[in-house]
Order: structure tokens, then C-alpha cells, then sequence
């Protein structure tokens, strides 16, 4: 079964970036990344399809996330700009479906990377 590890969280002041990996130990196909906030349900931040042609962000999401990934190391990105208090959260990749408007994890849950942005 393919593990996937996600990192690159971190603190970072309101303004700046980040950019979050999710390295998978064989191939993969279609990604989702989700936070999960204290006291808030785990969201949907963005999807890719396999082979990274169709990207997917929920309205609330679009304009600073960018989702991308490489194939050929097993790794999809997540590039944060822009970061908001509001934005911290564990960010977690997983296997995941589109359908509809939305992503459905397909399985379990890793650790995730930790995400803190200060005001």
C-alpha cells in the first residue's frame, strides 16, 4: 500500500508562503489536500488528477493555493501565498476522488504538517 508523507509546514508571519509536500513511496494517482483547524471540520483546500492536467480548489480556496505535483518523484506540492491566521491548520494529502464539487479521501489519514501563521 502507498504511504504518503506530507511536510513542509512551519511558522510563518501573515503575508507569506509556504509550500507543503506530499511524497508518496510508489505511484499515485489523484490527490486532494485538506486542512483540519482546532474546533473545525477537516476541508478540502485542493485536488489534481493524475496527471495533473485538472486542478480543483473550492471557491474558498482559489487565488492562493496552487496545487501541482511530479511524477516522477512521487510528490505533489501545495504553494500557499498570501497566508492568513486563519489559515493555520494540519494540512494532510491523501488518495482522493472528485465528485461533484468536491474531493472524497479514498484513505487513511496520515500525520499531516503543521501550519501556523502569526498576525
Amino acid at each position: 500500500q502507498v504511504q504518503l508523507v506530507e511536510s513542509g509546514g512551519g511558522l510563518v508571519q501573515a503575508g507569506g508562503s509556504l509550500r507543503l509536500s506530499c511524497v508518496a513511496s510508489g505511484s499515485i494517482g489523484a490527490i486532494g489536500w485538506y486542512r483540519h483547524a482546532p474546533g473545525k471540520q477537516r476541508e478540502l483546500v485542493a485536488h489534481i488528477s493524475s496527471s495533473g492536467g485538472t486542478t480543483n480548489y473550492p471557491d474558498s480556496m482559489k487565488g492562493r493555493f496552487t496545487i501541482s505535483r511530479n511524477n516522477a518523484k512521487n510528490t505533489v506540492y501545495l504553494q500557499m501565498n498570501s497566508l492568513k491566521p486563519e489559515d493555520t491548520a494540519v494540512y494532510y494529502c491523501n488518495k482522493a476522488q472528485w465528485v461533484g464539487r468536491t474531493a472524497i479521501p479514498l484513505a487513511a489519514w496520515g500525520q499531516g504538517t503543521q501550519v501556523t501563521v502569526s498576525s
